[in-house]
This record gives C-alpha cells, structure tokens and sequence, in this order.
C-alpha cells in the first residue's frame, strides 16, 4: 500500500508504521493534510543516541528550507549566525531540525497544531527557529513536563523536566478542545466549592506527570520512551476523533498508540529498524500497514 492510498483507506483507530527518513516521508505529505504533528527529536547533548542517528543537512536541503522574515524585520539567518558565533555545536543541530520543521509547517492543516518536545539545554535555541520558521504569533505554549525520578544533582538544582513547545499554524483557526482534557486535583481543594473540588481542574502549562516506570505495562524498553499520559493529553486537545497524527521521530511509538487508542488515524515514523519492530509488536492489531521511504 503506497502513502496517498493508506491516507485515503485508513479507519479511524488505525495507521502506519514508515521505516526510513522523516524528510522523504514529510515529501510525500501533501500540503495541509495532517492536523496534529508531535515529536520528540533527538536532544543534541553530545551524548550517545541509539535511537537515531543525527544528520546534518546537506546544502540542498539548506538551500531550500523556508526563510521567513521576523524579529523586527530581520531575517532569521542573522539570528541563526550570532548562535552560531556563540555556540558553534548547536549549528549542526539547526541545520538537522530546520528542514523537519519546515516540512513539518507545510504539511500542518490550517487549523493544525505541531508540539516539538525538547531537552532543556536546547529549548531556546529552538524556540528562536520555530519562531522563525512559523512566525512569532503562531506560538502558542511553552509546556513544562515535570518529573521526579532520576539522578540527583548536589551541586546545583537538579534538572526534573522537559519543554514541549507549541506553535500553530494559524493563529486565527487553530483547534483546541479543552473540554477533551483529562482534569487534576485542585492543590488546595478546601479553597474551592465541592463540586469544582470533585470535578478537578484544567491543567495549566505545568504537567506533573511520572516517567514511564520500569515495571509499568507500557514500558517498551526502548531509550527515550515518553509516557502514554503526557501524549493522551496532547492528542485529546489538539486533535478530533478520526484526525491524522503524525510523530516523524517516533521512538517506541507512544504516540501512535495513544492516537490509536482515541480513536484517531496515525503516522509513526523512524529510521531506527530497532524502533520499528518495537512498534510493530506495541501496536499490533492498530497497525495497517509498515511502509519503507
């Protein structure tokens, strides 16, 4: 089954697994066909990464991204060189990410959102190119994922959270539906009345949200794998029943399966052949096709 007959064929609740590059893929998407894109790209800390492999773009790919102009009329190539001269190691990961996310706008429905899920060594830094790429008003959100497992720093206050930025593609038609979204605990319930304190409130832009445990059900074992909480709320706010989602760095494949089990159509992409037999086994009856780009 080829991409253009999976898009027109998929039930809801169902989608695809693509082994090969997010770039070739993102080609083959046409304009404006994908309401929800998630991803959580590889963190450029310098560490060693089994789950992909980073690439820097070649002067093609450079050449062609989208330039838009920003930042009080600058053009964003000028932010780009001052980063450069100040952190020579993160030019690399621009040129890796830029082409993704500006493929990843092109394909964006109209009322689309796209969450980018980032380490927080590199969450500014990509925060000046999303705000280049998609334009300033289209930012909507910095989320704050907190947790509290992990290694404990004494030497400084140890880092327990990643950043998830959102951006839409028109600020003017995005959809949103809070209504969809799992509630929290009131932190001080006697300050309310006992039906709002019963009922829970909204999330803010802080989730407290545990990682995935290691004797949980979900665990894949698969390095990076986020919980299935963290994209239930994601999904549910920012996509329709019956909607595309698309995750083109899909890891252990949580997002397809959260988008699968709310009853949404899903993409999940990775190069990594270890991540796709993950998700092939995790997704099982879901999965409708496992495509190669």
């Amino acid at each position: 089954m080829s991409l253009t007959e999976l898009l027109s064929a998929c039930e809801p609740g169902c989608g695809a697994v693509v082994a090969g590059d997010a770039l070739d893929l993102l080609a083959e998407l046409p304009d404006g066909s994908i309401p929800l894109i998630y991803i959580d790209p590889p963190f450029n800390t310098g560490r060693s990464q089994r789950r992909q492999v980073l690439r820097q773009a070649d002067a093609s790919e450079q050449a062609s991204a989208v330039r838009r102009t920003g930042f009080a009329g600058r053009e964003y190539a000028v932010v780009r060189e001052a980063l450069r001269s100040y952190d020579d190691r993160f030019d690399n990961y621009w040129a890796f990410l830029e082409p993704h996310v500006s493929e990843a706008r092109r394909v964006l429905a109209e009322h689309g959102t796209l969450y980018v899920h980032l380490d927080y060594r590199e969450a500014h830094y990509v925060k000046v190119m999303l705000d280049a790429v998609f334009g300033r008003d289209c930012f909507l959100n910095e989320i704050i994922w907190a947790y509290d497992f992990g290694g404990k720093a004494t030497r400084r206050w140890p880092a327990k959270h990643d950043t998830i930025l959102v951006y839409v593609k028109n600020p003017g038609a995005y959809f949103y539906d809070s209504a969809s979204v799992d509630r929290e605990p009131y932190m001080a319930p006697g300050l309310v009345t006992p039906e709002k304190a019963a009922r829970g409130k909204l999330p803010t832009d802080v989730w407290w949200h545990t990682i995935v445990p290691t004797s949980g059900a979900e665990k894949t074992g698969y390095p990076t794998q986020k919980p299935e909480g963290i994209l239930r709320r994601i999904v549910s706010a920012s996509s329709r029943p019956g909607d595309w989602v698309l995750d083109f760095f899909a890891g252990s494949g949580t997002t397809a399966a959260v988008a699968a089990s709310l009853g949404r159509r899903f993409i999940a992409v990775d190069r990594n052949p270890e991540a796709i037999e993950i998700m092939r086994q995790r997704l099982g009856p879901q999965l409708s096709s496992v495509l190669s780009v």
